[in-house]
Order: C-alpha cells, then sequence, then structure tokens
C-alpha cells in the first residue's frame, strides 16, 4: 500500500449537498491543504471554479476573503448558496460558465478541483452529477480551458491552485501554465485509492494507456501557478 498520507482536512463540516452534487472528497481536502497555507485575508480577493458544495469557497470565506464562486450546475449554485447561508458567511455564488462570468475581472486567488476524470465520449454532460467528473477522453477538457485563461484572471503576484489525477498528465498541466507566463509547479500529492467510477472503467482505461493492469490507486497532484 502507498504510503502517501492524506492531509488533515481543514474544510467546514456538516455541509449540505442536494442530490447530484459533487461532495467534498480527497482531492478537495488535499486542495484545502494548499489553499490554508497561501496568504488569504480581508483584502483578497478568491475565485473559485467549479464550487460544488461551496467547501473550498466557504475556508477561504472563513478567513475574511471576497469570495466569487462559479458553477455550471444549478443544484450547486443552490447548495453553496444554501451552506453560505448556514454558516453567516459572505459568498457571491454565480450560475455559469466561469471565463463568461468573470470576464474583465482579476483575483489575488483562484481555486480549482475541475472535472478531470477521462471518459470514453468526447463531449463532456450538459447535465446530471457525471458533469461534475467527466473530462473527455484525456480528463483535460476543463483542465486546459483553466490553463489557458488563469493569467488574465490573475492580478500580478495572484496564484492558481488547481487539483487533479496525475493520470491527466500533471507536467502538462505546468507546461501550459508555464507556457503563458506562469511560474507553475507541483507543490502536493496524495495518493488515494481508486473510485467507483474509475473503477467502472477499468477496461477502457487500460486500453487507452492511461491505467496499468490491476492498478488501485490513483495519485493526486496540486499544481500551483503564480502570475509573477
Amino acid at each position: 500500500m502507498p504510503s502517501t498520507a492524506l492531509p488533515l482536512a481543514t474544510l467546514p463540516t456538516g455541509l449540505l449537498a442536494l442530490p447530484g452534487v459533487y461532495q467534498p472528497q480527497a482531492d478537495t481536502r488535499l486542495l484545502a491543504e494548499a489553499l490554508a497555507q497561501e496568504d488569504v485575508g480581508p483584502r483578497t480577493g478568491v475565485l473559485e471554479i467549479g464550487t460544488g458544495t461551496g467547501a473550498l469557497a466557504l475556508h477561504a470565506a472563513a478567513r475574511g476573503a471576497r469570495v466569487t464562486a462559479v458553477d455550471v450546475s444549478w443544484p450547486a449554485v443552490a447548495t453553496a448558496r444554501l451552506n453560505a447561508l448556514r454558516r453567516r458567511l459572505a459568498l457571491r455564488v454565480l450560475h455559469g460558465d466561469f471565463e463568461e462570468r468573470t470576464a474583465g475581472r482579476r483575483f489575488d486567488l483562484v481555486v480549482s478541483n475541475p472535472p478531470y476524470v477521462p471518459a470514453p465520449r468526447l463531449r463532456v454532460p450538459s447535465h446530471g452529477p457525471e458533469r461534475a467528473w467527466d473530462a473527455g477522453p484525456d480528463g483535460r477538457a476543463v483542465i486546459d480551458r483553466i490553463c489557458a485563461g488563469t493569467r488574465d484572471l490573475l492580478h500580478p503576484g495572484g496564484v492558481l491552485l488547481m487539483v487533479h489525477s496525475a493520470m491527466c498528465g500533471a507536467q502538462e498541466t505546468v507546461d501550459r501554465l508555464t507556457g503563458t507566463g506562469l511560474a507553475a509547479e507541483v507543490t502536493a500529492k496524495a495518493t488515494v485509492p481508486w473510485g467507483p467510477v474509475l473503477r467502472t472503467r477499468r477496461a477502457w482505461l487500460e486500453r487507452q494507456g492511461l491505467a496499468a493492469p490491476a492498478e488501485e490507486w490513483e495519485e493526486l497532484v496540486v499544481i500551483r501557478a503564480q502570475h509573477l
């Protein structure tokens, strides 16, 4: 069994989640640990892309940050708003595509746990719970858009924190971010057992060369990129 331990969870507890909304898991906790190491305070403008329950957005809001959260799922938007209301935290939650909803705005910190699970179908889902994880044949349908658009979302000195599976290519993410003029690197890793989605796609993942036969562990990575 791999020895890499998951970080201690630093997420709000007791979050509500409407049906179909992605609930915090190992990737969320790993990203929360990375977020906890950033300098976040009352003057920090934070954007979360794909907020789900709002766990990470609320984590930043609890530290006083001015937080905007975006999600393409109406149930996720409703869930995040409800969780913010229950905790009496200021959180602006927008429905729609992150590029459209943030046009012309810049932030000090962008956080994202995007869909990253490789899927046999070419198009990403337009509805249903699968849209929280399915991301095209290489798992990069949303990751690549974030890589391309992050520089325009950040103030000088601003930081992107993004988590995804190493199955999607951590070095490719670093290279794409570096290619836009950001300083990028992998800053955290964790190894976790395969979940049910990967297990049901084992044969396809092996045929695609994305997984070795009988593989049962997945490496998660956090990429940190800074606008220098």
